[in-house]
């Protein structure tokens, strides 16, 4: 689960000495910023944008402190956006 949303630093020397951990925190979504004399040196962070499950969704609501409730009309919202990303946008004339 992604914990948070700000990114991770770390020294050099510590994404040196596992990289393979820095590697597990991108997979997970963080982005991780390298610090060379304290200072941001490289980022690495996923290739592909990060695509949350609706249980991951959930539980960064929880833990932002959301006490939404989605209820059926939710879902409907949902569905009719999903159909109508096959049509073209027009979006409304302001003149």
């Amino acid at each position: 689960m992604i914990e948070s949303m700000e990114p991770l630093h770390v020294s050099e020397a510590d994404a040196v000495r596992d990289f393979a951990a820095v590697l597990k925190h991108v997979e997970a979504g963080a982005e991780v910023v390298i610090e060379r004399d304290a200072q941001p040196f490289a980022v690495v962070r996923s290739a592909a944008p990060v695509r949350r499950t609706i249980s991951q969704c959930i539980a960064l609501a929880k833990a932002r402190g959301s006490t939404v409730t989605l209820d059926e009309g939710f879902t409907k919202d949902v569905e009719e956006g999903i159909t109508s990303r096959s049509q073209p946008w027009n979006p409304p004339s302001w003149e």
